[in-house]
């Protein structure tokens, strides 16, 4: 049975996709493929974002911000959005409602890393839920 993929998206791939995206691997593991992406792609994921991951033991500082591959939502399993209106996603199967960390201060972007992991841990729990044997 092929794993399934779910891909986060949101318009610049800096702050709850990626957050989405690490604690849904973390939890997760190799049962499940992960990936994130952007419509509007910067950079680098946001300093604040960053930083509270750290506190909570997962490093997203080498993660790159990249554009919606067509080809990977097409073959995506989910493809769950984070709150934000994103163009040019042709199927979106979840929206996740999350505030924007970026410019929020510390306190705040706490409070939505934990909604994000929260929801990650819900999900890779329904993703890699064994099957009743009887």
């Amino acid at each position: 049975m092929e794993k399934p993929l779910v891909l986060f998206v949101c318009r610049h791939n800096t702050g709850r996709s990626q957050m989405a995206e690490a604690y849904l691997r973390a939890f997760a593991g190799d049962a499940v493929e992960v990936a994130s992406a952007g419509t509007i792609a910067a950079d680098r994921p946001d300093p604040g974002v960053v930083a509270v991951m750290r506190e909570d033991g997962i490093d997203v500082s080498g993660a790159r911000p990249k554009l919606v591959d067509p080809a990977v939502a097409t073959r995506a399993s989910r493809v769950i959005t984070m709150g934000c209106d994103v163009e040019g996603v042709d199927r979106i199967d979840d929206d996740w409602g999350l505030p924007d960390p970026k410019g929020q201060p510390p306190e705040r972007v706490r409070e939505i890393r934990d909604l994000v992991r929260a929801k990650a841990r819900a999900l890779a729990d329904e993703l890699t839920a064994k099957p009743l044997q009887r």
